[in-house]
């Protein structure tokens, strides 16, 4: 089964999905059903908020409407209009675990799901609500409620680490991230060559799927063979990564299954959970959810290279970072560089928004005309905010007004946290002295690194 679907008996051809395709992986006569390229599709889903040919109730008849969400497993509760392009969803799966008495069940919620899970119950757009989706992960029945936020503060971690390695020691330069499986599955299928520039860092997601089954099973006192690990993400390829044959180097997989920020919703719905009179302050579980604003700015372009900078100045230096707001590479823009003083390095950077930016980068690059220590790189127009399973924008107008909001959400979340360096996270401290030693050691690399296009019918395998 595909990632990402379009339902012929209900595309009517308008090819908005095609214009936003980033991969130019849909084709088809205007007026008539489109068909997905399966060896360009990067599965980012921005067909699947684009699309505006649908199936509803009110249009269609209850039976027509009702035969297609059963064929999208999607719960009896969803009477929302259904469209055209969709995402596989998983929600059947989750529900079947969180009733199984022999699971232990944890779950994780990426940084961008806190700033949009709001706006499926009403909220206005760009919603901070941390604790009422904490609130909800727990309703909902999961016996640990953690946070991909930890996750990505180990990320710098290990990124900041082997980027410093690289650029002190020597190694392959430019540094690209890794965290964005749609920007990994685009440079494996179209530049596999240039793979020995990719961080080996997993994504976030990941990481901390392999520590839900090593250190968490450790410090909770379960068999982790009982552990079932699930994501929740803005993220439609998020899927495909975890079903990536390598993402099981603690003897088990990363993560078993993944639904995103709107499935959420539906899932929360369906058990008539009543978000709104949920508490505000509700926490997650520690330690796997503990997390600095670093780890938050995930959530949007040029995040992940400010929080690298926040620590790598810090471990270069072994000074503070004069402005832990480092304004200069948060960019919605295509393509954004910057230079800054790192002690006795000039540290120069780059931002690229949206996967077709990321062409003349790289073509620049094997040219010789790209003279970079790291590069972010993220799929969708503005980062996870505007990711493929986040509430869907109905209005085309209401698109940059919520990637705004959403963003301008993030950084105040960021903003008023007591911690906002990775680094400083005293649960990231804890389990590198507990388990992992040391930032790029053995065991981290065994664990929470991975080898990219290692074969060229890895990413079908996944695909299915």
């Amino acid at each position: 089964m595909m990632v990402i679907n379009i339902d012929k008996n209900i595309c009517t051809g308008c090819r908005e999905c095609a214009k936003v395709c980033p991969a130019d992986a849909i084709f088809g006569e205007q007026g008539q059903p489109q068909t997905i390229d399966t060896d360009k599709c990067v599965m980012c889903g921005q067909c699947v908020q684009k699309c505006k040919s649908y199936v509803s109730i009110v249009s269609h008849g209850t039976e027509a409407y009702a035969k297609v969400r059963e064929e999208r497993n999607l719960p009896k509760t969803v009477e929302e209009p259904l469209f055209a392009a969709y995402n596989v969803c998983h929600l059947d799966e989750v529900k079947k675990a969180l009733a199984d008495p022999n699971l232990v069940t944890m779950v994780q919620a990426a940084p961008a799901v806190r700033v949009a899970l709001a706006e499926d119950f009403g909220y206005p757009l760009g919603s901070l609500t941390d604790g009422k989706m904490a609130a909800a992960l727990k309703a909902v029945g999961f016996d640990y409620v953690y946070d991909t936020n930890f996750s990505a503060d180990l990320t710098i971690m290990e990124e900041g680490t082997e980027l410093i390695t690289r650029v002190t020691k020597g190694g392959t330069l430019p540094m690209f991230t890794s965290c964005c499986p749609g920007w990994v599955t685009f440079m494996e299928r179209n530049y596999p060559e240039i793979k020995d520039h990719l961080s080996s860092c997993k994504s976030p997601q990941q990481m901390l799927g392999t520590v839900f089954k090593t250190y968490g099973a450790q410090i909770n006192n379960i068999d982790p063979a009982k552990i079932y690990s699930v994501s929740v993400m803005p993220c439609t390829c998020k899927q495909f990564e975890c079903n990536r044959e390598e993402m099981k180097d603690s003897g088990f997989r990363d993560v078993d299954v993944v639904i995103t920020t709107r499935e959420l919703a539906y899932l929360i719905k369906d058990m008539g959970i009543d978000f709104n009179a949920l508490p505000d302050d509700a926490k997650f579980d520690s330690p796997l959810g503990d997390y600095t604003g670093a780890g938050t700015i995930f959530g949007v372009t040029g995040g992940v290279m400010e929080a690298a900078i926040r620590t790598g100045y810090e471990l270069i230096t072994g000074e503070p970072i004069p402005n832990v707001d480092v304004t200069a590479v948060r960019s919605t823009e295509g393509f954004r560089t910057a230079k800054m003083q790192v002690g006795d390095l000039e540290l120069r950077v780059g931002v690229v928004t949206g996967v077709k930016n990321v062409v003349p980068v790289i073509e620049a690059m094997k040219a010789g005309k790209l003279d970079l220590h790291f590069i972010e790189v993220m799929c969708c127009p503005e980062g996870c905010v505007s990711g493929g399973g986040e509430p869907k924008l109905l209005e085309d107008t209401d698109r940059a007004e919520a990637y705004a909001a959403r963003r301008a959400a993030t950084f105040t979340h960021d903003a008023n946290l007591p911690l906002r360096k990775s680094h400083e996270n005293p649960s990231i401290k804890k389990i590198y002295e507990d388990f992992l030693e040391k930032p790029n050691g053995h065991v981290p690399h065994h664990l929470l690194h991975t080898e990219y296009c290692k074969g060229k019918n890895n990413w079908k395998k996944a695909h299915k």
